[in-house]
């Protein structure tokens, strides 16, 4: 079952209107008809305050809407690959997007496609450029004809594929209205990111992220460190109600507390665990957060 249908048969469960569901989440009725029409899914304040109103798990409302775009669901595109045949350094930069997802795959070739429903010039408007320079793999996304960022935000999704068999180090910029990374392992993945939300999921390693906005992180696995750079933010990661970590704070006042089903509780980490969560910059504040209705691993 889709998110949409879904949200449709939980409010009507609830015998609830698409008016009165509008109302407790203070959107309009249309974005409600948007969402129950697979025309749109919200973005993660919205997705929370659903899994509050209807006591479901984020997991669960979103278990079906994991993974790859299909190909088919935008109407215009443009893919950009290059062979990849040994572990490499990537270095890339992609500007501005509306959405942002990279992710591993079993393959040998880097993939880097542009989607729009609405900018029908894509292809003329913007420029891949893939550059491989020994043991780096340079990716660099260029606007063109005057399209300016605040377009591109507005009208271009990303997806990112790198070859699981050959990733060494990846340094990632992108401005973008949602950033998602999935199904990667890796030592290293550095994060220079203006986003609000960030979905993790299936990534091992060490992961930076490096964003002077609020930020909702959903980390739904946790696998390794992750570690968020800040100045004068206020940022929430959630993660999976069992998941066994340290956290450490870094920085010039710099302060993590911790909530549980969207109450203020005690330190939950355990000291000396594998897993880290660090929060490291200048005047910042990080909510290390469970959600109530998470189901345990």
């Amino acid at each position: 079952m889709t998110f949409a249908e879904k949200l449709k048969s939980i409010r009507k469960q609830a015998g609830m209107s698409q008016e009165q569901l509008a109302e407790k989440l203070g959107v309009s009725r249309q974005a409600v008809t948007k969402w129950e029409t697979d025309a749109g899914i919200p973005d993660i304040e919205n997705i929370m305050a659903i899994s509050t109103l209807f006591d479901i798990s984020i997991d669960e409302l979103l278990s079906n809407e994991r993974g790859t775009q299909k190909a088919t669901e935008y109407l215009f595109e443009s893919v950009t690959e290059y062979d990849i045949d040994e572990p490499k350094r990537y270095d890339m930069k992609f500007g501005g997007a509306r959405q942002f997802q990279m992710s591993g795959y079993e393959g040998e070739k880097i993939r880097v496609r542009l989607a729009s429903n609405t900018l029908s010039t894509l292809q003329n408007d913007f420029k891949v450029k893939i550059d491989d320079i020994r043991k780096r793999i340079d990716v660099d996304v260029n606007r063109r004809n005057g399209v300016s960022e605040a377009a591109a935000k507005e009208a271009v999704s990303i997806f990112v594929q790198i070859p699981s068999p050959y990733i060494g180090k990846i340094e990632c910029a992108v401005h973008a209205g949602s950033v998602e990374i999935r199904s990667l392992e890796c030592d290293s993945i550095e994060l220079d990111v203006k986003t609000p939300n960030i979905i993790l999921e299936d990534v091992s390693g060490t992961l930076e992220i490096n964003c002077n906005l609020d930020m909702e992180v959903v980390c739904r696995s946790l696998n390794g460190e992750v570690a968020i750079n800040q100045v004068s933010a206020t940022s929430k990661i959630h993660i999976p109600e069992n998941a066994v970590f340290t956290a450490v704070t870094k920085g010039i006042g710099t302060s993590i507390s911790y909530e549980n089903g969207g109450r203020q509780t005690e330190r939950f980490d355990t000291p000396d665990a594998e897993n880290i969560i660090e929060l490291n910059g200048i005047k910042s504040e990080l909510v290390i957060c469970t959600d109530r209705g998470r189901s345990r691993l």
